[in-house]
């Protein structure tokens, strides 16, 4: 479990379109084996510390005639901003996805004036 201390707590949210492969005939759409998508998310606001980032697929068109497989997870996560990542493998043929974030961490709060 993370614990924040006194200061205020901040929640962050948004959606990002990972990418629209099959008008394009990108690689997700077309490809083998595996493949990943990463798209950089930034913060309006600086957390003191990197937050909990919690990930959720929004949309995702995928092809029904081939397996279905998916992994989406925030990396490299940091008081600015994270990165989505978004991977498949094997044969599965996935169209468009958007991904939503929540993140929630520590903020300045103006009783902290020795935080930089």
């Amino acid at each position: 479990m993370r614990r924040f201390g006194y200061s205020a707590v901040g929640v962050a949210n948004g959606s990002t379109e990972m990418f629209s492969a099959f008008e394009s005939g990108g690689p997700m759409w077309t490809g083998q084996g595996p493949r990943v998508e990463l798209r950089s998310v930034r913060f309006d606001e600086r957390f003191v510390e990197p937050p909990v980032v919690h990930v959720s697929l929004s949309m995702w068109d995928v092809d029904g005639n081939a397996n279905q497989r998916a992994d989406i997870q925030a990396v490299n996560i940091t008081a600015e901003g994270f990165e989505l990542q978004f991977s498949t493998w094997g044969d599965t043929r996935v169209a468009r996805v958007r991904a939503s974030w929540m993140a929630i961490g520590p903020l300045r709060h103006e009783d902290d004036w020795n935080l930089d």
